[in-house]
């Protein structure tokens, strides 16, 4: 398994959402494949990208509770659009670094995908408060449909990139 595949299955895991009242797949755990994965990978940014999915495990451990769950779902948008702020953030971070290199081994089709996804993440992120300002359920709406889209099309891209040059393992030499 390459390291892009194990960031896109322990994406899978972060991406399924709870599962009736009980979160059968924690996305803490999803975000501990994610760091096996990029522990590997030969990116540059590396280290940013484990310390930012490190920080979504934790984000996502700290609202695993049964307690925290329930104080979030009664809260303000403002609370709910900040805890997805890191995974937006990660998402953004492994899209530029991705785009990079893609560039510079002049792939320019996965460059230009992961640019769009990179962009696509600021539309995403911005759309809540959009909505929010604007009292517009139905933006609201879309904003969240185009959260899970933003995450399908991440996870289909790590797949299809996965046995690129530029994403492999890095050599145990370095």
């Amino acid at each position: 398994m390459t390291p892009l595949q194990k960031v896109a299955m322990g994406l899978v895991v972060v991406a399924v959402d709870t599962l009736g009242t009980v979160d059968t797949l924690p996305d803490f755990v999803g975000w501990a494949m994610v760091l096996w994965g990029l522990a590997s990978i030969r990116l540059p940014e590396r280290s940013t990208l484990l310390v930012s999915a490190a920080v979504c495990g934790l984000v996502s451990l700290a609202v695993w509770f049964p307690q925290s769950r329930d104080h979030l779902e009664n809260a303000e948008l403002a609370l709910k659009w900040a805890i997805s702020l890191p995974d937006l953030l990660f998402i953004f971070l492994i899209a530029r670094s991705l785009a990079n290199a893609a560039k510079e081994a002049t792939d320019r089709k996965f460059a230009g995908r992961f640019g769009v996804i990179m962009w696509v993440t600021c539309v995403v992120t911005a759309l809540p408060p959009i909505a929010d300002a604007a009292d517009s359920d139905p933006l609201l709406g879309y904003a969240d449909v185009a959260f899970v889209l933003l995450w399908v099309w991440l996870i289909w891209n790590l797949f299809a990139t996965h046995a690129k040059s530029y994403a492999l393992a890095r050599d145990r030499n370095e």
